[in-house]
């Protein structure tokens, strides 16, 4: 059992397959597996993505990149306290924290605020990215690994794993079940942003990939049992 991981959400993953910004039946669930992690001694935060709100520039392809990862960073301060809320509905303890100052919302982050909350068994959710464009939410869940010295990384997607292909358009794609961490970045493998791979691998911290819909699958991610894959370092 790990005793302190970054779950990776996206915001997808919050509407699952209904076109509604939030899918309560799968926060719910969400929330449970985590409830259940958290009882057995693991310290857990979250990163989550703003997709079910806005996909950078799709909407308007004219417009200035550094203005739509803005908007995108916002999306991703929404997710966060509607996930906050979901929580503490269900009586865990939850904040959070972004990178800059979202008025009385939310906590600016500190590493030793973050520790602090971890060891008081509180759920902290990272919303807003770095604060700066051009860096994906799987930099900042890599980042904040670091800061806080994660055991792993896991990264809850609508796929269930690394492939050596796409397997959307390619039906005779193979899985890895286990897959080096410079392996991604030297092959391109883009199940996750390069330059989170690259510092994971600078510092040593796993990463497990799966599919969300798996039954109890960050429970499982968290025990350390098979799932998706796992990308040593």
């Amino acid at each position: 059992m790990y005793k302190r991981i970054i779950l990776k959400l996206s915001g997808e993953a919050l509407a699952a397959e209904k076109e509604q910004s939030f899918d309560n039946s799968t926060i719910e669930g969400i929330i449970a597996q985590i409830k259940n992690v958290m009882e057995q001694g693991t310290e857990v935060s979250l990163v989550v993505g703003g997709g079910n709100f806005w996909r950078g520039r799709s909407a308007n392809p004219k417009m200035d990149r550094c203005r739509a990862d803005n908007i995108g960073m916002l999306a991703t301060v929404m997710n966060a306290l509607y996930l906050a809320d979901s929580f503490k509905q269900n009586g865990i303890n939850a904040v959070v924290m972004t990178p800059f100052i979202v008025g009385t919302m939310t906590e600016q982050f500190s590493k030793e605020r973050a520790l602090e909350h971890l060891k008081n068994k509180t759920v902290i959710i990272f919303a807003g990215g770095i604060g700066q464009p051009f860096f994906s939410t799987d930099t900042v869940t890599a980042l904040r690994a670091c800061e806080l010295e994660a055991d792993a990384i896991l990264y809850a997607k609508n796929i269930d794993g690394v492939y050596d292909s796409d397997p959307a358009t390619n039906p005779n794609a193979v899985r890895y079940d286990e897959i080096e961490c410079k392996i991604i970045v030297e092959k391109n493998l883009k199940v996750i942003d390069i330059a989170a791979a690259n510092l994971c691998y600078e510092q040593k911290i796993p990463i497990v990939i799966f599919a969300l819909a798996e039954n109890e699958g960050i429970i499982k991610a968290a025990k350390g049992e098979k799932i998706g894959t796992t990308v040593t370092v």
